[in-house]
């Protein structure tokens, strides 16, 4: 398998998980954490539950991320695989938040414990994947966050359009399909989490686990072939 691949699936586990938090957490964003502080502004305004999970969630990211920064230092003195290693935790970490998703849910009020453990669980798998993207796959396209991918996409297609010299024109084409494949990825990834979610309920947080599996041992596959540069 190619090494894009890792990516794509990556941006499916992103899109899935932010998505079926948001319908079972009572609106938190546990991939695209900064979101939550407009989904806070509605809860404050509305008076509607959820404030506490989405004040902590934040930090929480943030504690989790410079965990992985340190934990990565470790394992690079120790000459382990730090991708594959890292996505095997955040892929506990997905079966956990299953387990109190399915076991603990509903949750109707996002600021009691059960959310609470459940989301910030959520959280910290996620942070995880967001670390692990920024410090290793940074060449490659973002796997949570689509705004700066589609950005790019619309700005390659306008200068395609506009005219490019032959040298740059094989450059920015791949760009924008390695580019629009993790945002399909990711699209699809969301509604995916919306149909089941819809279907079965909190049963659908049983996929995620599979989807960062799948991660990792794509990982594991690729850990010695760098990703292309974007």
């Amino acid at each position: 398998m190619k090494t894009v691949n890792l990516p794509g699936v990556l941006s499916a586990t992103g899109g899935y998980v932010d998505t079926a938090g948001f319908l079972a957490l009572q609106g938190l964003f546990t991939a695209h954490v900064t979101g939550n502080f407009v989904t806070l502004g509605a809860a404050l305004a509305f008076g509607t539950s959820g404030v506490i999970a989405k004040l902590a969630a934040l930090p929480l990211f943030c504690v989790v991320v410079g965990l992985v920064r340190v934990g990565g230092a470790v394992l690079t003195q120790r000459q382990i695989a730090e991708i594959p290693f890292l996505l095997g935790l955040q892929t506990l970490l997905l079966l956990v938040a299953a387990v109190f998703a399915i076991g603990l849910g509903p949750f109707p009020n996002g600021d009691h414990w059960p959310a609470l453990l459940t989301g910030m669980t959520l959280v910290a798998a996620m942070a995880i994947q967001n670390a692990v993207h920024r410090i290793y796959l940074s060449s490659a396209p973002p796997t949570t966050l689509m705004t700066g991918s589609t950005t790019q996409i619309v700005i390659d297609a306008v200068d395609l359009l506009g005219g490019l010299p032959a040298e740059q024109q094989a450059l920015v084409k791949n760009r924008i399909s390695r580019l629009a494949a993790t945002v399909l990825a990711f699209a699809v990834g969301c509604a995916a989490a919306a149909v089941l979610f819809h279907l079965i309920g909190l049963w659908c947080f049983a996929l995620p686990p599979w989807l960062a599996l799948a991660a990792t041992c794509l990982a594991r596959q690729t850990a010695a072939s760098p990703l292309p540069a974007h």
